[in-house]
């Protein structure tokens, strides 16, 4: 991505990121400004009539959300004009590919683990595999270790996974020595207390670890360009990918799939132009600098109760702060291929994971105030809290210009308001500007795919089965995202709602191969937002025709969400879309290796039986023990802990 090309000695190249602040500053007044504008065409049109309480409030609801999707559109539009121009969003240079140089490997060493918990035995050895045998293929794979770290508490399971981990062992030889199984007992603090056990017992003897959720999977090529990359940039701590779907068979999980990989890697581009080093961690797929987790990143308990207090549960965003704090640089790499995960096969699923979500991210807010924390973490956290919360605000905006317009439907005929008025009070209806609003915000929530849709068709339509088929695969996705949009709004808005009441949520493993919902259970979660649909809506009906059919995409999604649910978790919708060639993906053309090895394994592996393996625990390396110090959000960095990352960084060099 960046064109360095690796040595053989110890001198590196440093990313070279022009104009930094300037990016941040056009990014900032691109967003303020068009916010600004639609903002105050609100403004006039609940102005016309003079304002009430009631319009105050959905001005100021307004401005939240409107904020929020222009944020996007920016980042989008960025991400267009770099990629249809083929520049790298950090170097603002032509993209080149990464050099790779073996001997740059032989002077480091990389950990690959991957954190499971009560996880299907049979799909995680079987991606752990694949990934191993697609990093042995390039020929590197001596300077790689490869961990499974085990938190799983069902004995059945933990069974399961130690026989399986022997059929591995047996199946690859010599080259199990490079594969290590460790299993806690006790899942203190869960993925946050799973790595940092790794660290503190094994971390200190590798120089960076590839983190690998249960269903991720990544090609050798793609590990080779991050070690590469970290080799040569000392001063990056860490470095995301975009983590693409693969393997679904739903039409759900297909129009995610095709969605993701048709859009991600744009809108990954212009957040990586204006993020430059300042980039976020998603928590997976993504490659860390040991030394700089293991100084930076002991994570605190933190003081007071949900939803703020407790442990940290979306300890990725916290993480990736924790490193700016320290002045480590963590980078966004848009454009390397290879690094793939599982998405939710259906609505319902997809919901239950946005719910954990939604509570980890919530809780970001309440460290809003800390000042350790810079600038850019502070706006990470507050995009991640309101990418969530807006759906409440949009719900209570709906409601709250119900109740307004059937406010002004029951008084469209009163004139004279006040006692001893003399003249009547006209009512102004600027449709004009209400026509410029809608248009506007169209086109920020629709240009975006829009521009998707051009620069693949200019850059990669081949990979997506050609032209015809992929606009009419974006025209059925962008329908279904339409129609699906108000469940999920809904959806999120219990979400928050639950959380700022203190409902806890369970974080345990999620369920990842495609299911047909049954309609009992596609009722019974919603139900009640379909009844609730009908009677709003045939209360607009009654005062206000007019408003109606302009909230009638809301209801009617609503009103079908049963029957959405359950269509949309069809594996016979989704596999004959794709042998139409519908929704087809770049990994599905390309018949990516590792991916195709995967489905041969799951297919014709089987999962040992009980008793053929004996349930011996494997061993594990020489421990190096070290402590990971827990952070604090009350104080800066120490001027200490400073000095001794500029002592590394200079060695590193």
């Amino acid at each position: 991505m960046f064109g360095i090309q690796m040595t053989s000695s110890k001198q590196t190249t440093k990313i070279s990121m022009p104009f930094k602040a300037l990016r941040i500053w056009l990014f900032a007044i691109a967003a303020i400004g068009i916010s600004a504008y639609g903002i105050s065409i609100m403004f006039e049109i609940l102005n016309s009539n003079g304002m009430t309480p009631l319009e105050y409030a959905l001005l100021a609801l307004f401005s939240i959300t409107f904020a929020w999707i222009v944020t996007a559109f920016c980042s989008g539009t960025i991400g267009f004009v770099l990629q249809l121009l083929r520049i790298d969003p950090l170097t603002l240079r032509r993209i080149k590919p990464i050099k790779l140089d073996s001997q740059a490997f032989s002077q480091q060493k990389t950990a690959i683990v991957m954190p499971i918990y009560n996880e299907d035995t049979h799909r995680v050895i079987a991606g752990f595999e694949v990934s191993l045998q697609s990093l042995k293929e390039t020929g590197e794979l001596a300077n790689f270790d490869f961990y499974l770290l085990s938190d799983t508490q069902d004995p059945t399971i933990a069974k399961n996974e130690l026989s399986a981990w022997h059929a591995l062992c047996e199946r690859l030889g010599e080259t199990s020595k490079q594969l290590f199984y460790r299993r806690r007992e006790d899942n203190k603090h869960r993925k946050v207390g799973n790595l940092t056990d790794f660290c503190e017992r094994w971390g200190s003897q590798y120089d960076h670890m590839i983190v690998l959720d249960a269903d991720s999977v990544m090609t050798g090529k793609c590990m080779l360009e991050l070690t590469a990359s970290m080799i040569n940039n000392p001063q990056v701590g860490l470095i995301q990918t975009i983590p693409i779907p693969v393997r679904q068979d739903t039409f759900f999980g297909r129009f995610l799939q095709f969605a993701s990989v048709l859009y991600s890697p744009m809108l990954a581009t212009g957040s990586a132009f204006w993020q430059t080093d300042k980039a976020n961690y998603w928590g997976h797929n993504a490659i860390i600098r040991v030394s700089a987790f293991i100084d930076c990143c002991g994570l605190p308990t933190l003081k007071g109760n949900a939803p703020f207090g407790g442990e940290i549960l979306s300890h990725d965003f916290v993480e990736a702060s924790l490193l700016h704090s320290a002045n480590w640089e963590v980078l966004l790499l848009a454009d390397i291929e290879g690094s793939y995960e599982e998405v939710p096969s259906n609505i319902l699923d997809y919901a239950v994971r946005d719910r954990r979500w939604v509570q980890g991210n919530i809780q970001h807010i309440g460290l809003l105030p800390s000042p350790k924390l810079k600038l850019m973490s502070k706006f990470h956290f507050l995009l991640g809290a309101t990418a969530y919360i807006s759906s409440l605000i949009w719900l209570l905006m709906l409601a709250l210009s119900t109740v307004d317009a059937v406010t002004r439907a029951l008084n469209s005929d009163v004139y004279f308001n006040r006692a001893y008025q003399l003249f009547p009070t006209w009512q102004i209806a600027k449709t004009d500007l209400i026509d410029a609003l809608l248009y506007l915000t169209i086109v920020i929530l629709l240009l975006p795919k829009l521009m998707g849709i051009i620069v693949t068709l200019v850059h990669r339509k081949n990979r997506f089965g050609g032209a015809i088929k992929l606009t009419l695969g974006a025209i059925i996705e962008t329908v279904f995202a339409i129609v699906m949009a108000p469940l999920m709004m809904v959806f999120h808005a219990y979400f928050v709602v639950c959380v700022f009441l203190g409902k806890k949520v369970k974080w345990d493993a999620q369920p990842r191969e495609g299911r047909m919902v049954p309609w009992r259970e596609a009722f019974s979660y919603t139900l009640f937002s379909t009844l609730v649909a009908i009677a709003w809506g045939s209360t607009a009906y009654y005062f206000t025709p007019v408003f109606f059919w302009w909230l009638s995409p809301i209801l009617l999604g609503l009103v079908l969400a049963a029957p959405i649910v359950r269509y949309s978790s069809s594996i016979k919708l989704g596999v004959k879309l794709r042998k139409l060639g519908i929704f087809i993906c770049p990994s599905e053309v390309d018949n990516d290796t590792m991916l195709e090895a995967l489905k041969v394994h799951l297919k014709e592996i089987s999962v040992p039986t009980a008793g053929q393996y004996p349930l011996t625990i494997p061993a594990l390396p020489k421990e190096h023990l070290v402590t990971m110090p827990i952070q604090s959000f009350n104080k800066s960095r120490s001027p200490k802990m400073k000095a001794l990352k500029e002592k590394l960084i200079k060695k590193l060099s």
